[in-house]
């Protein structure tokens, strides 16, 4: 490696000053050994960015940051990244030759210099979610250490994940279907927490597609859904039920009580969650929790929904504001007693990026983890992973690598990527 730790000790002077000691082979080498051993490219304070560049590919923004040292750093954006190409490259030509070392600083410069340009959600905290996170990476590439290590060090070696059946992908699945989907996940592979959605359009019981309010046939159809799972799987299995925010109030409450037997780890979002006042109410009439977050921006919105009474917290890390923004939502639900469960639907390099937080504070609870992971080959062609760190037995391993510790293949990338748009340029 033409840029290593001995070039930049050659540079420093120390080489020069072991010079004339070069003759006594004993004394010098075991010393020069070790120094080469150090993953260093050059003084980290030398560390510039040189370019930012990104690809897309079906709802995830990749960003890639270069530096004049040859390293990079990788992030990743969800769900508000439709068309902002132009952004990303107005923020990479704002960091060049800044220097990457300074996540937090870079965070706060790019999201306060946007007070009038969107810098409170949306695209532009999701796009700043890829680059700070990219920061991240290459932070600890450049000090050689996991990015756990960085934001303090971890609680855990591995992360719980629940496994999202997916089984939203059918137009309307049968209680006999959400139990086959749930034995299905166990006995393939070994997952002990699920989740499942509720809000089905096709439903025939459905009386009008604008009123968020379900029918008592929609109503008796959700609870036989979730009965046929807790029977099949048992007591002991984890059972989280989305609803995605597509009803409203009297449903949220109907549906919270109606379910309460069944004992669900939690009921995410059953109504929007730009009300944040109106969870109060729910949380407070009904035993089963309520959870909600995947689309709230920043540590202000999470701040919201713990004054209003959320049981369980789910920021989407990809979004939200990136690692640092993560960990002070779960560090800010932590002071309510609240657990932090994240809500996760970017590739391997997101949920990575995402365990280096969760091991990190004391209440997480469990994160996101997608039945297509195994089954959608992309997912695995698209990057470069240690097979230790998938998940087995409802866990997965937190990388020790430097930085996240997951790589892209971005020639893998290219077959997947979004038509029409410039791709890593």
């Amino acid at each position: 490696m033409s840029n290593s730790r001995r070039s930049f000790l050659s540079k420093a002077g120390l080489a020069a000053a072991l010079a004339p000691l070069a003759p006594i082979a004993s004394w010098g080498q075991p010393l020069e050994h070790a120094v080469d051993n150090q993953v260093k490219f050059s003084a980290p304070s030398d560390l510039k960015i040189t370019d930012v560049q990104c690809g897309y590919i079906r709802g995830s923004l990749y960003v890639k940051v270069l530096t004049n040292q040859g390293i990079y750093g990788l992030g990743e954006g969800v769900d508000a990244i439709g068309g902002t190409y132009h952004l990303v490259q107005n923020l990479g030509r704002r960091l060049k030759n800044q220097s990457p070392l300074n996540p937090h600083k870079i965070f706060e410069d790019l999201r306060r210099s946007a007070h009038f340009g969107g810098g409170q959600s949306g695209m532009y905290v999701a796009v700043l979610s890829a680059l700070e996170t990219a920061m991240w990476d290459l932070t600890g590439k450049a000090f050689n250490m996991p990015v756990y290590q960085l934001l303090g060090g971890k609680l855990r070696d591995k992360v719980r994940v629940y496994c999202d059946t997916a089984l939203y992908r059918s137009q309307f699945p049968s209680p006999k279907d959400f139990a086959e989907a749930a034995t299905g996940a166990i006995k393939k592979w070994n997952f002990d927490a699920l989740k499942f959605d509720l809000d089905y359009a096709a439903d025939p019981d459905k009386k009008d597609r604008y009123n968020w309010t379900a029918s008592p046939g929609e109503i008796s159809r959700m609870y036989n859904q979730l009965a046929a799972v807790r029977e099949a799987v048992g007591p002991k299995i984890d059972l989280c039920v989305d609803m995605h925010g597509r009803y409203d109030y009297v449903t949220a409450q109907a549906i919270a009580k109606k379910v309460e037997p069944l004992n669900l780890t939690w009921l995410e979002e059953p109504i929007p969650a730009e009300n944040y006042a109106a969870y109060k109410q729910i949380a407070m009439e009904t035993n089963t929790p309520i959870a909600a977050g995947e689309n709230v921006y920043l540590g202000y919105g999470f701040k919201q929904l713990l004054d209003n009474g959320v049981d369980v917290v789910m920021p989407d890390l990809q979004k939200c504001g990136g690692l640092g923004e993560g960990q002070r939502i779960a560090n800010l639900a932590n002071m309510y007693y609240v657990p932090f469960s994240p809500h996760m639907v970017a590739s391997l390099l997101g949920a990575m990026a995402c365990a280096h937080v969760c091991v990190t504070v004391p209440n997480f609870h469990l994160m996101e983890w997608q039945s297509y992971f195994h089954t959608d080959p992309m997912f695995r062609e698209i990057v470069t992973f240690d097979e230790a760190n998938w998940v087995k037995d409802s866990y997965i391993k937190v990388s020790e690598k430097p930085g996240i510790g997951v790589d892209l293949n971005i020639e893998a990338m290219k077959k997947y990527a979004t038509p029409n748009v410039p791709f890593f340029v």
